[in-house]
């Protein structure tokens, strides 16, 4: 499989269903290491190179993995891994990272494996919409797959051992991904996100750790992983996700009870804007869709569809432009680029083209 080929298909955390449009996505991810390796951070190119040349096969071959495709990120152009990471499919970290690391993934994109991450292995899982008991279970029959194949780092006392001590125990990150507009406008995002980190979850922009929150998307995870069982890990972020998702829910009725005209003003403005600029940056442009994606789904803006406005979530993104126009292109020239294909994109999805 080609990244052209990623290209032609919707990636698996922005395929919409018939929701609210509030959970965008939720994600699993588990930290693996190998017993009697040291981690990939402090292993030399050649260790890692092994590990990777061992497991690839490995994990080709796997059912869950079935049908599957690889990369080895020393064979990808730095723009190309940034393709993956903007699918969600590898990490920032992942993304700089070159001989003796790689990534085996389904070629729907919902179940992947890096190699030689932080830790030896990053188990992941994405779907549509709020799943994450669904996905927890893909994840538990692939890493009982691969821990028939191998040997992992593993203490009675502690549990998996990870590169960082933070993942140490259950090794599980369970994200979801959230579109919270109405909280935002409403001006009560701030204290939300406060009480979420006194209760110990982390809340993080939508390329995940370190990153800010455009487009008022939110990804919200678990940070403690020892001394709890996965299956309460993640019913515990399902239930705060569920109340977050209630919250938004009363916000947007608030907004069009209490503030229709500054609602349907910012819409409009998201509208007006990405139908005629000729220069749009990353961030402008998610912020806008974010209104537009907002206007639908409280029935305000009619005749585009939400999938078109996901789609373009992804495809305005640099790596994704870039790989479109079959060439590197300036952040000025990118900005040109972004705007015309936002055009053209809506034009025709209001079928004006």
């Amino acid at each position: 499989m080609k990244l052209d080929d990623l290209l032609q298909q919707p990636c698996a955390w922005l395929a919409t269903g018939a929701d609210t449009g509030t959970v965008v996505s939720s994600r699993i991810r588990l930290a693996r290491n190998f017993r009697g390796a040291a981690f990939p951070g402090w292993a030399g190119e050649e260790e890692c190179e092994r590990i990777w040349q061992q497991m690839r096969p490995i994990l080709l071959d796997l059912p869950s993995l079935a049908p599957s495709f690889a990369f080895s990120m020393a064979e990808l152009e730095e723009f190309e891994r940034m393709i993956l990471f903007e699918r969600h499919l590898i990490s920032g970290e992942m993304a700089q990272r070159q001989r003796g690391s790689g990534l085996v993934a389904r070629r729907d994109e919902t179940i992947s494996v890096m190699v030689n991450e932080e830790d030896h292995l990053r188990l992941q899982s994405m779907t549509p919409g709020l799943a994450l008991q669904q996905i927890w279970q893909r994840m538990n029959t692939l890493d009982d797959e691969i821990e028939a194949r191998a040997r992992y780092a593993f203490s009675p006392r502690l549990g998996y051992l990870t590169a960082c001590p933070t993942n140490v125990g259950t090794g599980l990150r369970a994200s979801v991904m959230l579109h919270l507009p109405g909280l935002s406008l409403m001006n009560e995002l701030n204290p939300v996100v406060k009480g979420l980190t006194k209760i110990g979850l982390a809340v993080r922009g939508l390329w995940g750790e370190g990153t800010e929150a455009v487009g008022n998307m939110f990804q919200i995870s678990n940070q403690i992983t020892l001394g709890d069982r996965e299956e309460n890990i993640v019913r515990n972020i399902e239930q705060i996700v569920l109340e977050l998702v209630e919250h938004e829910k009363n916000a947007r009725e608030r907004l069009l009870e209490k503030r229709e005209i500054v609602l349907r003003d910012h819409v409009g403005r998201a509208l007006g804007i990405l139908s005629h600029a000729h220069l749009l940056d990353s961030k402008e442009a998610l912020n806008l869709l974010s209104g537009l994606r907002l206007g639908i789904d409280l029935g305000i803006l009619t005749g585009v569809e939400r999938t078109a406005v996901d789609r373009l979530l992804l495809l305005t993104q640099p790596a994704h432009l870039q790989q479109r126009e079959g060439k590197m292109l300036k952040p000025k020239d990118r900005d040109r680029v972004r705007a015309d294909l936002v055009r053209t994109q809506l034009a025709a999805a209001k079928g004006l083209s």
